[in-house]
């Protein structure tokens, strides 16, 4: 079986086995027998027709879930990270949850490929939600607080690294990380 049947096949297991509900045998976008529920029809954001049998598919347009990792060098701050890619400026390190990820082993994955640094989880400190927190879509992030110890290094998506406290973070800050350390800075005051 080639890689992308047995994922279509895997896929439409995992979901008539959770939804109960299965795919057309001739599309394996084809779901429409689970979304002819009244209920679940009124979230749908866009419809298409499946090339097949024709059955319309509702579509759904999810946020994003991300990580992003506050990591604390010991009496020295937090490490952020410049960003090379838009949105430009200073970041908290992180990214996206990759598909059949943790939301912890994104956060060690994240942290590891952005600062070089093995970190180590403390604890989960919160999610931002906000639709408006990422100008490219909608993304959810849960921040985790983390400790490390090196020396942290720019690597894959940033293309400068800094140690930082609350008195002196940079003007330039991506995203919604100015209010996620504020309210980090105001936790551990």
């Amino acid at each position: 079986m080639l890689r992308s049947q047995f994922q279509i096949h895997l896929k439409a297991m995992i979901l008539k086995t959770s939804f109960g509900f299965e795919f057309c045998s001739a599309f394996e976008l084809c779901h429409s027998h689970y979304f002819r529920d009244e209920r679940v029809n009124k979230m749908a954001k866009k419809t298409m027709k499946c090339p097949k049998c024709q059955d319309e598919i509702e579509l759904y347009q999810n946020p994003i879930p991300t990580v992003d990792i506050i990591i604390e060098i010991a009496s020295k701050g937090i490490v952020l990270i410049k960003r090379k890619n838009p949105p430009y400026g200073w970041a908290i390190p992180g990214g996206f949850v990759d598909y059949g990820e943790s939301l912890e082993t994104a956060a060690l994955r994240e942290a590891k490929e952005e600062t070089n640094l093995e970190v180590e989880l403390i604890n989960q400190f919160h999610t931002y939600s906000d639709p408006r927190r990422d100008p490219r879509h909608h993304s959810i992030s849960t921040v985790y607080i983390a400790k490390a110890k090196g020396i942290p290094q720019a690597k894959d998506d940033a293309i400068e690294i800094g140690i930082f406290n609350e008195q002196n973070l940079p003007d330039e800050m991506a995203f919604d990380h100015r209010s996620i350390l504020s309210d980090y800075f105001n936790l551990t005051a």
